[in-house]
């Protein structure tokens, strides 16, 4: 179907949310569309972005839930990206977590979006990063981005955020996990949700000595103790997740973390360009030819993959 981009666009920046859902599917899905639009945008990364991760059913999108009430309540706009397991089906994404955030659905100064993992490392596709821009062009003043959350892999999420929240359940083992997965290192603020549980003292206690062990110099790792049963620690999590960020600029941390992130995009942007280049060329007829004596094992595919390689 034939549209007007530029009239798109321009609704866009007049702040219409059809506009901006419209433009999301754009970026996620077309590339020459994508170009096209981040052009015309010029966009600027001023939105505060949040990434909340760890394990499933570690209540991550409850706590995101009451974490935007708070968020409104100071007057602050958010977009919401929820990475949702890819249907096996469809390809798109089981909107769990849209259904649980149902109550915001009204509030102009809220969106949620959900996503596809689309198989990707650590649940965060490339559109999530451009997502990401996107709703900082339109003007949210926070965009918090919820991983799938399936272990080690999620570290990924130092790529996309600029303050990362570990959510973690009390003596679920989730605190030796943290350990094994490498969150320790990436995690800037941990949050022991349903504190009202048995056992979360103890969790607590855990990871304060294994923050202490690790050191991580300028910054402070807070722990949190949160119950979106009881509506506590909410508030304390808002404020640290501010503190967070005014680190992040008298530090100059954010120019290193903004770094990293323009560097994964680029890499992502790259491998799609790669791959759809090498998609038509496996299509020539001597390179066709390569493939097939190493089906009929003329050859190793390490040598078939060699040779390639060279002619390109």
């Amino acid at each position: 179907m034939k549209f007007d981009l530029d009239s798109l666009i321009e609704k866009f920046k007049q702040g219409n949310i059809r506009a901006l859902a419209k433009i999301l599917t754009l970026v996620e899905n077309n590339y020459e569309y994508s170009k096209n639009i981040f052009e015309k945008l010029k966009i600027e990364n001023t939105s505060h972005i949040i990434g909340f991760t760890g394990s499933p059913g570690a209540g991550k999108s409850s706590l995101i839930d009451s974490l935007i009430t708070k968020i409104r309540e100071n007057n602050l706009s958010v977009g919401i990206i929820a990475i949702d397991p890819s249907s096996p089906f469809t390809g798109g994404a089981i909107l769990g977590d849209r259904i649980r955030m149902i109550k915001h659905s009204t509030d102009k100064k809220v969106f949620i979006r959900s996503m596809a993992n689309r198989g990707q490392s650590g649940g965060l596709a490339l559109s999530t990063l451009k997502a990401c821009k996107i709703l900082s062009a339109f003007g949210f003043d926070i965009v918090i981005v919820e991983t799938v959350g399936t272990g080690q892999t999620e570290v990924e999420i130092i790529k996309t955020a600029d303050t990362i929240v570990l959510v973690l359940n009390p003596e679920s083992g989730d605190d030796i996990q943290a350990i094994k997965a490498g969150i320790m290192e990436i995690a800037d603020i941990f949050v022991i949700n349903k504190s009202d549980l048995p056992g979360a003292n103890r969790t607590k206690i855990n990871i304060e000595t294994l923050v202490h062990e690790s050191n991580k110099s300028g910054w402070k790792t807070p722990v949190i103790m949160t119950s979106t049963f009881k509506n506590e620690g909410i508030e304390e999590l808002f404020l640290k997740i501010n503190e967070h960020k005014n680190y992040l600029f008298k530090s100059n941390e954010i120019e290193k973390r903004k770094y990293i992130q323009s560097e994964n995009e680029i890499i992502l942007l790259l491998e799609n360009k790669i791959r759809k280049y090498l998609e038509n060329k496996l299509k020539d007829e001597e390179i066709s030819n390569i493939i097939k004596d190493a089906v009929l094992n003329k050859k190793t595919t390490y040598d078939a993959v060699d040779e390639i390689f060279k002619k390109l």
